[in-house]
């Protein structure tokens, strides 16, 4: 097994109890991914969080910061490009607890450098795409099966499918990142409608102008001008834990009759005005 493919598998430095609902956040070391994680461990939940990072002092410090909040934490280093590996994936996920109740997909890379549309090359739209929607797509439907395969206890099962405001609001720049946004978007809603049966319940978060470090790459002062022209009506950047709290209050089934619809993190963003 490469390098690239290898797995750890998972250390808890406190104890699970069978009590406690599990969630799967991929992307789950820095970001969007750790607000999840940290919020979902408020939550009650204990956290499976996979990175393409190794397992090292980070992780450790990570490991720390989630036990604090009550959370027991496996981690599992894996490249979620890597479809053939999801069996094997998917096994050591369940390994770790003997259960899932919520996958968070979260891991996914952005447009870079940005390219304006008629320029953009076939290498940096496959790059996008291999991560963001068909390892998303892919792993989304291993980890669903497996669900399935699981007697239904009653309790409250979900998949969270972390978009962006790009997968409707177009930037011609970042072309193959928002394409797989809005792909990612009629991903959540096919698997709402096919697992709402299942009592699996799928939900798409939209952040908006998010202070991460992904974002700052992207050019800060551009989108500081769209906030304090009042483009958005919450007049401040969003932080990683404004999502985290949304995601967490999906995973928490306290939204019973939601499934398969956008929940825009953005501050009003999505609002349309007119002139």
């Amino acid at each position: 097994m490469s390098e690239q493919d290898a797995r750890q598998h998972p250390e808890n430095h406190k104890r699970h109890s069978q009590d406690r609902p599990v969630a799967v956040v991929t992307g789950g070391r820095q970001g969007l991914g750790l607000a999840a994680a940290q919020a979902l461990a408020v939550e009650g939940f204990d956290l499976v969080i996979i990175d393409l990072q190794p397992d090292d002092d980070g992780v450790t410090d990570l490991r720390h910061r989630l036990s604090k909040a009550g959370a027991a934490t496996a981690y599992v280093q894996a490249d979620i490009s890597d479809i053939d590996s999801f069996k094997e994936l998917v096994d050591v996920i369940w390994q770790a607890f003997g259960r899932v109740d919520c996958l968070v997909d979260k891991a996914g890379i952005a447009a870079r450098p940005l390219t304006d549309v008629l320029d953009l090359t076939a290498e940096a739209f496959d790059r996008v795409m291999q991560i963001n929607l068909r390892g998303t797509f892919f792993l989304t439907q291993a980890i669903a099966n497996r669900m399935i395969s699981v007697p239904d206890a009653g309790n409250y099962r979900s998949i969270i499918v972390v978009t962006s405001i790009s997968a409707e609001l177009a930037s011609l720049e970042r072309a193959q990142y928002c394409i797989s946004k809005a792909a990612l978007s009629m991903m959540s809603k096919l698997f709402a409608v096919r697992l709402a049966s299942e009592n699996i319940f799928v939900h798409e978060v939209r952040p908006g102008f998010i202070e991460t470090a992904m974002t700052a790459s992207a050019g800060a002062p551009a989108l500081d001008q769209w906030i304090t022209s009042g483009r958005v009506p919450v007049p401040r950047w969003g932080q990683p834990s404004d999502v985290g709290q949304a995601i967490a209050t999906l995973a928490s089934g306290r939204l019973p009759y939601l499934t398969g619809q956008p929940i825009w993190v953005s501050g009003g963003l999505n609002i349309p005005l007119s002139p």
